[in-house]
């Protein structure tokens, strides 16, 4: 008997074929991965960062952010190699799947300031004239005047409506906390 004229068995060899490499390939290793210890110096997110995380889920930014530096040459300026230890806190972990931005696994070390990267988030060509990320205007308010406990992000008037000043929402807030929480720790060799 012929295993390829017999369409019952070569489908039900194809199944098992496929099942078995799917569990060596991908859930064993999962499973594995699941083990991994955070590495020393990462700590678990406060309640801002948390909601920025999500947030920054919803408005689908790992879309065009990796958060996974390879380690070669070329990923350097970003930070070193990642290590599975940078991930056992994510649930799901925020790898991305390409880079039209940079990668920001390492953002927070790099670009620490939060005017900055309020300003960013609001109109990003405020901040670099080339880029194509979207703004997200609707993280922000748009005010006459500040009240007692707004954090006013200073945008250049040319990004903003004339005679307005630009307030940042807690979800841009949150967002930015995120953004400033991705810094890799040191590892030794």
């Amino acid at each position: 008997m012929s295993i390829h004229k017999k369409h019952t068995t070569l489908i039900a060899t194809s199944t098992i074929i496929y099942l078995v490499l799917t569990t060596i390939i991908a859930i064993l290793p999962a499973f594995e991965a699941e083990k991994t210890p955070p590495l020393a110096g990462i700590v678990e997110p406060t309640v801002e960062v948390s909601n920025g995380r999500e947030l920054y889920m919803e408005e689908g930014c790992g879309t065009c952010h990796t958060q996974f530096v390879r380690d070669l040459p070329v990923d350097r300026a970003y930070g070193r190699g990642s290590l599975p230890g940078d991930y056992a806190l994510e649930d799901p972990p925020m790898l991305g799947t390409q880079r039209t931005g940079p990668d920001l696994s390492n953002v927070g070390k790099r670009q620490p300031s939060q005017i900055w990267n309020l300003i960013h988030l609001y109109n990003p060509r405020a901040v670099v004239p080339s880029s194509v990320m979207p703004g997200y205007p609707w993280l922000f308010e748009i005010k006459e005047s500040a009240g007692e406990n707004d954090v006013v992000v200073p945008v250049p008037a040319a990004f903003k409506p004339a005679g307005s000043i630009v307030i940042a929402k807690q979800e841009a807030l949150d967002t930015v906390s995120y953004l400033q929480s991705l810094k890799q720790v040191e590892v030794s060799k």
